[in-house]
């Protein structure tokens, strides 16, 4: 933030700051002779750039309600929606300055949130993030809870599956009240069987000097349950290391944890004192041992190999973003793992169905058997997300009676597929062409482009008419003139032969 701010000053920038750290920090000298907007002020947010183009200094920074949440918005990806439903958290960890920044919790109403999650969707939104300080401390304001929103959301999804629920990052405490709850709704099929749940450290007398209200045996059991009942269920993690008072054995604990657990994404950070918390107080362990502790558990965690055994496994993705590389496109599957695929980019912000090829330390790479969800238009006509999907052999699971598959056939699954292979299974091969006679010549290409014809018909009459097949074939005039000038050829050397030899066996 500093860097940025002096960038912008050094180019005569004009400048407006927003956030928690002008609201939590309104003081600091970087701040001074720069617009600055509150994180409960982003609705005033033009009101202050037009100012500040004026060359005024606004300051907003007094709270008040819940900004709206049917704001005026570009988002940086058209295909996600970051939906806040709530402010504020109910903790006091000692390290924190966004409860000083944000304050109390105050939730948005369910009623508001599902009139949200209606309008993003028309708008083609194809995921979802629920975003909050403390996801799972929803409501607690309200007399509701997190489930009993999840569970409103969750019937405003296209049943087809086409756009997806993301939920944010919570912490244990208000988790273990609703568990079994929470994972009912991870294992909606259109929601990401993924959540964000920090442990911070592995050592229970850390947790209690970070005031974090829970303990080491109860992040297990949120992650103990949720794995059981979520099927591919991911959870990732944070760490702190070099909290004051941080001992070796209590780094080991938490080196042990993760060695565990071996989770596939963990954020680790090096404990930073900010100023105006309790922890900025506490006795700091050394800098040098605090960058050690986090160079030797960033190898421990990278030394996993989370996604090893999923080579062959087909999946399905939905597709929103370009890699940083320019030629993949990212996709996640319900676990939200990363999936880099080759297409086009007309493809971002539809779902396919992709074969894993191979697996990196990150992510792993598809390819794409079947794509889903093509414009928002069709999406209603699709098959709802819990119908059949395609087989490894590429055929449809389909149910006895004919209807629509999820692969997109207009007829019963795989009857005109099985109709167009088996023509296509008689086609010449080269080694055919081989015979110098010209006769068996012409009749293998009148017998190659039969068989062409009869392709290009198969197709043909499945557009037109699906369901029907074809028995026999229809002659035209050149098929005609051509088959009777070779008879009449064969014919005539016959005669020759016949000739020939008469008059041999009549001069003996």
């Amino acid at each position: 933030m500093e860097t940025l701010i002096a960038k912008c000053r050094n180019g005569n920038k004009p400048l407006v700051v927003a956030g928690c750290v002008p609201q939590g920090s309104r003081d600091l000298k970087e701040l001074e002779g720069v617009s600055i907007v509150g994180v409960q002020q982003i609705d005033r947010v033009v009101e202050v750039v037009e100012e500040t183009l004026k060359g005024h200094e606004v300051r907003l920074l007094t709270r008040k309600t819940l900004p709206a949440l049917d704001l005026p918005k570009v988002r940086k990806n058209k295909f996600v929606e970051i939906l806040p439903i709530n402010v504020g958290c109910l903790g006091a960890c000692t390290y924190c300055k966004t409860k000083h920044a944000r304050g109390h919790l105050g939730s948005y109403t369910v009623d508001s949130l599902v009139g949200r999650i209606r309008s993003v969707i028309a708008d083609g939104v194809r995921e979802i993030w629920l975003s909050s300080e403390d996801t799972g401390a929803y409501g607690r304001d309200l007399g509701v809870n997190l489930t009993i929103l999840l569970n409103a959301l969750v019937v405003e999804l296209p049943s087809d599956g086409s756009t997806m629920l993301r939920i944010g990052m919570t912490n244990p405490p208000y988790m273990l009240e609703h568990l079994k709850e929470i994972a009912e709704v991870l294992r909606h099929p259109c929601v990401y069987s993924f959540l964000h749940v920090p442990v911070q450290s592995g050592s229970d007398t850390i947790l209690s000097a970070m005031n974090r209200e829970y303990t080491v045996g109860e992040f297990k059991t949120v992650v103990d349950t949720l794995t059981e009942m979520v099927p591919g269920m991911q959870i990732a993690t944070d760490i702190i290391c070099g909290f004051p008072g941080e001992t070796d054995e209590d780094f080991q604990q938490t080196v042990n944890l993760i060695k565990e657990y071996k989770f596939s994404q963990v954020h680790i950070s090096q404990f930073y004192p900010r100023p105006g918390t309790p922890a900025a107080r506490m006795k700091k362990v050394p800098s040098t041992v605090v960058k050690r502790r986090s160079r030797e558990l960033t190898s421990v965690f990278e030394s996993f190999t989370p996604y090893v055994g999923m080579e062959g496994k087909v999946e399905r993705i939905w597709i929103t973003e370009i890699a940083t590389d320019g030629t993949h496109l990212v996709g996640h599957t319900k676990g939200y793992i990363q999936v880099l695929v080759l297409g086009q980019e007309s493809m971002l912000g539809t779902s396919a169905i992709v074969k894993i090829m191979s697996v990196g330390r990150w992510s792993v790479f598809g390819e794409v058997i079947e794509i889903l969800n093509r414009g928002s238009a069709s999406s209603e006509s699709r098959a709802n997300i819990n119908s059949p999907r395609s087989n490894l052999d590429g055929t449809c699971a389909c149910s006895k009676e004919p209807e629509p598959c999820a692969c997109e056939l207009k007829s019963s699954c795989g009857h005109t597929e099985e109709k167009i292979v088996s023509v296509l299974r008689n086609v010449p091969t080269p080694s055919e062409y081989s015979s110098q006679n010209l006769i068996g010549w012409l009749l293998r290409k009148r017998k190659n482009s039969f068989h062409k014809r009869m392709e290009n018909e198969a197709v043909l009459e499945y557009d037109e008419n699906p369901g029907t097949s074809h028995h026999g074939c229809n002659w035209g005039p050149a098929d005609k003139a051509l088959f009777g000038g070779i008879l009449v050829s064969l014919l005539t050397i016959i005669a020759s032969f016949l000739y020939l030899g008469s008059r041999g066996l009549s001069s003996k």
